[in-house]
């Protein structure tokens, strides 16, 4: 295996690498393709030989999940009992973070393990994995993603290499990321790097989709309830509430301190919405996981996420009243928030985003 993994390296190290499909293919097992290629059609009796290495090759690849060093990872927070989160980069996806830009958690149960959050790579799914056996001697035995993003998402296939069965989705996301997923992943790739994303696979068929509430057993009398109250930052998007440990999972309907980012795909008057469902659904003190962001308080996400959204979404109406436009929109005045990591990146654009909302304007749809 380790020549397997040094060819990879040594191909994706060229900056000329081609930019397209291709170049997320393990290109140690595109070259034995097209040998054995080239030797049938020399009608050569190696040929199949060939084309059987490359099957049996990609076979114990798959088995084995992710091929490569275990990464650093930020140390995961004790959140509650046997509940544990590690806290994602507060900046975009990069090399730097290995595309670890959200939240990763797992929750120890009498059964086995539950997930939230699949990485955003194979590689970090491992290096994640890992993480969890030196903790428990527990079984990985459910994961879920929070939405359709990347950083939820592209580490699914290294799960069900390693046995999971019990993978979970709202369905709109599943089928979101289904629809998208070669752009999605040739975009991380780009993004963070070939060499980590090269082995996710779309895996989209392994999962269950839900609609509103699922609630799944998970021994000793408890159960993990994962639940949907709407569209907002994502059309699809699933929370995860946990009545015994007094937990609740946001994804990224909620987050603490960083700045949020507006995508052509989110409806923020449905996120308000949603984050209203969302708080009428648990107590007042649940111990709230956001999306991004360390754990926190109801109260701490209510100024930073749905307080935020709140503001900017009436001082763009009052723009539209006085009959301002986009430029107007973009002079609003947010340093409030400035102290937010990625603040400078996304705040006119927020501002921008909302306008177009209100106006009916067309926005787009592209999932990354």
């Amino acid at each position: 295996m380790k020549h397997i993994l040094l060819t990879i390296m040594l191909v994706c190290s060229f900056e000329s690498y081609a930019s397209s499909e291709s170049d997320i293919k393990d290109p140690y097992l595109e070259g034995f393709k097209a040998y054995a290629l080239e030797l049938k059609n020399m009608q050569s009796d190696t040929s199949q030989s060939f084309s059987d290495y490359v099957a049996d090759t990609q076979k114990i690849e798959h088995s084995v999940g992710y091929i490569g060093p275990e990464l650093t990872l930020p140390q995961p927070i004790k959140v509650a009992d046997g509940v544990y989160t590690v806290v994602g980069s507060l900046i975009w996806h990069n090399p730097s973070n290995y595309g670890l830009n959200n939240n990763l958690t797992f929750i120890e149960f009498d059964d086995g393990v539950f997930v939230f959050n699949a990485g955003p790579n194979p590689a970090v799914a491992y290096s994640f994995h890992q993480m969890i056996k030196r903790i428990t001697d527990k079984p990985v035995k459910w994961v879920a993603v929070e939405n359709s993003q990347g950083h939820a998402y592209l580490g699914a296939s290294y799960w069900t290499d390693m046995g999971v069965k019990n993978l979970y989705s709202h369905s709109v996301a599943n089928q979101a990321f289904h629809k998208s997923f070669a752009n999605i992943k040739h975009s991380w790739s780009e993004r963070v790097g070939k060499l980590l994303t090269l082995s996710a696979r779309d895996v989209t068929d392994k999962f269950t989709e839900f609609e509103e509430v699922l609630s799944v057993p998970t021994g000793g009398g408890e159960s993990i309830n994962m639940l949907n109250f709407g569209a907002g930052h994502t059309p699809g998007s699933t929370l995860v509430y946990v009545p015994s440990r007094n937990v609740l999972l946001t994804g990224d309907v909620a987050y603490n301190h960083r700045s949020l980012a507006l995508f052509s795909y989110t409806d923020t008057k449905k996120w308000m919405a949603t984050f209203e469902r969302m708080l009428a659904y648990v107590p007042d003190d649940v111990i709230i996981i956001p999306g991004h962001g360390a754990p926190t308080t109801v109260q701490k996400i209510k100024e930073d996420t749905y307080g935020y959204l709140a503001f900017l979404r009436s001082a763009v109406a009052d723009v539209i009243k006085a009959g301002g436009g986009e430029a107007e929109v973009m002079s609003i005045d947010q340093s409030h928030y400035k102290d937010r990591p990625v603040y400078a990146q996304t705040h006119q654009n927020n501002a921008v985003h909302i306008y177009k909302e209100m106006m009916g304007l067309n926005l787009g749809q592209s999932f990354e």
